[in-house]
């Protein structure tokens, strides 16, 4: 079994609906993201998936929430903008805009991470 996985952070605000205490009110963190892929074969050039594609999709992710404030950008102005819920948007993120690389493989994500600190992290698994 092979693994890769790619590394971004990004600044944004946000704030916890539903909840008590000092995270309700808005506030904002130096978020970092990983994304891991996993598959059991390599291509014919000896690489898993290209590390540039897996880093332009995160990378525009990334984009529509850097400098923002997350809830009030879709899906967040529904979905509470917990690193739980961060962590399945970029899931979602990377099987829309790897769509095709991981139709045609093997490939498929094992996990996304999303800290919010540097103590502080959230993992999906889809």
């Amino acid at each position: 079994m092979f693994e890769v996985s790619v590394e971004e952070t990004f600044a944004a605000g946000h704030a916890l609906r539903n909840y008590k205490g000092k995270c309700e009110n808005v506030h904002g963190h130096n978020y970092r993201v990983r994304i891991t892929l996993e598959g059991d074969g390599l291509d014919q050039t000896g690489m898993l998936v290209d590390f540039v594609e897996m880093k332009k999709v995160l990378r525009a992710a990334i984009a529509y929430l850097d400098h923002r404030f997350i809830n009030d950008l879709p899906p967040f102005d529904e979905l509470n903008p917990s690193a739980e819920n961060i962590a399945w948007y970029f899931c979602d993120q990377m099987q829309k805009g790897m769509k095709d690389e991981l139709a045609r493989t093997s490939v498929r994500i094992q996990n996304v991470k999303v800290w919010e600190t540097d103590t502080c992290v959230a993992t999906y698994r889809p």
